[in-house]
C-alpha cells in the first residue's frame, strides 16, 4: 500500500493534508447531489446554482492549499518527502475532478436537459444513488487504508464503468430511442468520468507508487 509507509515524524502535517482532502471529498459529494437534483428530481437549477458555485469554490480553494503546503514543506523545510508530495498531489486533483465533473451534469440541466420525466429515470436515480455511495465510501477506504473495502469499491467502480459505456453506445448506436438522449448520454459520461477519479483516489490504498492514478483508463489499457 502506497501510503501506509509516509507516515512518520510528518504525522501531524499529513493529518492536515488528508483532513482537506476528506473535506473536499464531503464537499464533492454536496456538489454532487445538488447537480443530480437539478437533473433528475426537477429541482431548479436557479434554486441551487449559488451553493453549487460556492461549494466547488470550497473545493478549489482547498486543492490550492494542499499544493501550497506540500510545495513549501518539500522545498523549504524539506520535512515530506518526494513520495508523498507525489501522491497527495495526484489524489488532490483527482478529488477536484470529481466536483468539476458535478458542475458538468449541473451545466446539462442548466441547459435544458432534466430527465425526471424519461421513462429510464428509475435506473438513472439507482445510478445516481450507487455513485453518490462511492463517493462517500470511497474516503472512509482511503480514510482509513483499508486495503479490503478499496478493493471492493473498485470492483463496484469498474461495473460501474462497463455499465456507462453501455449506456452510452446505445444511444450512439440508436438502440436507445428513448428522449433527450444528448442530455443522457452526457449524464452517463460525466458520472463515467466521477467513478474513474474516485478509483484513482482508491488506487492509492492498494497500488504502489508508480501504478496509481490509472483508473480512468479502460481496464484493457491498464497495462
Amino acid at each position: 500500500m502506497v501510503l501506509k509507509f509516509l507516515r512518520g515524524e510528518e504525522e501531524g502535517r499529513l493529518d492536515r493534508i488528508e483532513a482537506t482532502l476528506q473535506q473536499m471529498l464531503v464537499d464533492d459529494a454536496h456538489a454532487f447531489a445538488l447537480a443530480m437534483s437539478t437533473l433528475l428530481d426537477g429541482v431548479s437549477p436557479h434554486e441551487v446554482g449559488a451553493e453549487l458555485r460556492a461549494t466547488d469554490h470550497r473545493v478549489n480553494e482547498a486543492e490550492r492549499e494542499i499544493r501550497r503546503e506540500l510545495v513549501v514543506h518539500a522545498s523549504v523545510h524539506g520535512g515530506i518527502d518526494a513520495p508523498a508530495v507525489l501522491v497527495y498531489m495526484s489524489i488532490v486533483k483527482d478529488i477536484e475532478r470529481v466536483g468539476d465533473y458535478a458542475k458538468n451534469l449541473f451545466d446539462v440541466a442548466v441547459d435544458g436537459g432534466q430527465l425526471q420525466d424519461v421513462d429510464d429515470i428509475a435506473q438513472l436515480t439507482s445510478l445516481r444513488d450507487r455513485v453518490s455511495d462511492l463517493i462517500g465510501h470511497a474516503g472512509e477506504a482511503f480514510a482509513s487504508r483499508d486495503a479490503e473495502d478499496a478493493r471492493r469499491l473498485l470492483t463496484e467502480g469498474d461495473s460501474l464503468l462497463d455499465l456507462f459505456d453501455d449506456l452510452v453506445s446505445e444511444l450512439v448506436r440508436g438502440e436507445d430511442q428513448g428522449p433527450r438522449a444528448v442530455a443522457r448520454a452526457l449524464t452517463h459520461r460525466y458520472l463515467k468520468r466521477i467513478v474513474a477519479h474516485l478509483m484513482n483516489v482508491l488506487s492509492s490504498v492498494v497500488m504502489p507508487i508508480d501504478r496509481i492514478d490509472y483508473f480512468d483508463e479502460d481496464p484493457e489499457d491498464r497495462n
